[in-house]
């Protein structure tokens, strides 16, 4: 059967499943499945091109293949990135970057879905829990939608993100300790506020399947080779996964892209469980400029190591001067991006060198966030550096 006629067969009904294999409605309200674990939306067809709303210039031009219903959402333009190739150690690189969304990070396109969803089922209020770059998507997008947001933010969070999501009107909590102590804390309020976490809710991930879709079209509907990315949570590990699942199932495609990940070496679930590597070998944790990606205990770690292995890619632990490296190189071709996307580009260079992605391939690397984002931080990578 060609993809076109499998296209034009009827698609099963989405609905919610857990890690047990519960299943549940899409208007449900829960956030988490009965076992406790995280849920997720079951697989939709892969979009096709003339399905393509090509008139939209933001993520919902492929609202098809979106589980949200389109009259309900909340969009402020996100999605539809450049992705400008660069020559990087001797070879044409493709650089998507994200940090043209509206808030400036690929958080929007998760959050985009996910409050649409949620105010189509009636939510007045949200809650998040996030680093910075979430908690201002959530702020951002709960105030198009009429929203009141609570964002509980970690104290050591760079002001400016901070800032930012104060500014679209959110409350803020600041709370002391680690990323997942912040997520604790969460976790705790979300018994009387709906909790729309990029980290938990099935429709962010969604929303961030849409940047492996944008990599299709503008490569004239076909896989890259390779796509590189950072990961805390890994939501654009399994978003990528997701969607190129979906088009290689629908005959879209004829091949999974590899997926390259990173992560700080001290805050490397994902690269360690792909490695084999024992966590505890590491040591005390430290902090990481890459703030971003400083995640202990991934809520979907299963998923996102299992999407790197399922591509037949490669995970890597980044020891900290290799990120400030990889800022400044981003920064000396124009691209000023905070460190935790710089991540991504210390990937790159590290799979470049063992030889795993070569010259002949056509490799994608997302930058996930601006510099902007990150003043404090970027100003420890450039100060006392001389022209």
């Amino acid at each position: 059967m060609h993809a076109a006629e499998q296209q034009d067969a009827p698609s099963p009904q989405p609905h919610l499943y857990d890690r047990s294999g519960n299943r549940y409605g899409l208007d449900d309200p829960r956030w988490r499945g009965e076992d406790g674990s995280p849920l997720a939306v079951s697989p939709t067809a892969g979009l096709r091109p003339d399905r393509i709303d090509t008139a939209e210039r933001s993520l919902w031009r492929y609202r098809a293949a979106l589980p949200v219903p389109a009259g309900h959402r909340v969009s402020l333009g996100e999605g539809c990135t450049p992705m400008i190739p660069l020559e990087w150690s001797g070879r044409r690189v493709h650089f998507k970057l994200e940090w043209c969304n509206p808030t400036s990070s690929f958080k929007d396109r998760g959050v985009s879905v996910m409050i649409s969803h949620l105010a189509a089922h009636g939510a007045r209020q949200v809650l998040e829990d996030s680093s910075g770059n979430g908690g201002a998507a959530v702020a951002a997008y709960a105030a198009a939608a009429g929203m009141r947001a609570k964002i509980i933010v970690p104290a050591a969070t760079s002001a400016a993100k901070i800032l930012q999501a104060r500014a679209y009107g959110a409350e803020i909590e600041l709370v002391e300790g680690t990323r997942d102590e912040v997520s604790a804390e969460a976790m705790r309020q979300a018994e009387r506020i709906p909790y729309a976490s990029h980290n938990w809710h099935p429709m962010f991930i969604q929303g961030t399947k849409t940047i492996a879709y944008e990599m299709w079209e503008s490569l004239g509907f076909t896989a890259p080779d390779n796509v590189v990315l950072v990961a805390g949570a890994g939501s654009t590990v399994i978003g990528c996964d997701l969607a190129f699942g979906e088009l290689l199932e629908a005959g879209w495609i004829e091949r999974l892209p590899r997926l390259f990940v990173g992560q700080p070496e001290h805050w490397a679930a994902i690269a360690d469980a792909v490695n084999g590597v024992d966590p505890g070998s590491r040591g005390e944790r430290v902090p990481t400029i890459a703030e971003g990606a400083s995640i202990a205990s991934p809520v979907r770690l299963p998923e996102a190591a299992g999407a790197v292995e399922r591509s037949q890619g490669a995970a890597y632990a980044v020891p900290e001067d290799e990120i400030r490296s990889a800022v400044r190189a981003l920064a000396g071709r124009g691209l000023y991006a905070e460190p935790t996307s710089s991540v991504a580009a210390a990937t790159l260079d590290h799979f470049i060198t063992t030889g795993d992605i070569t010259p002949d391939q056509t490799t994608v690397v997302v930058l996930t966030g601006a510099g902007l984002k990150s003043a404090e931080r970027m100003a420890t990578v450039f100060d006392g550096l001389t022209g």
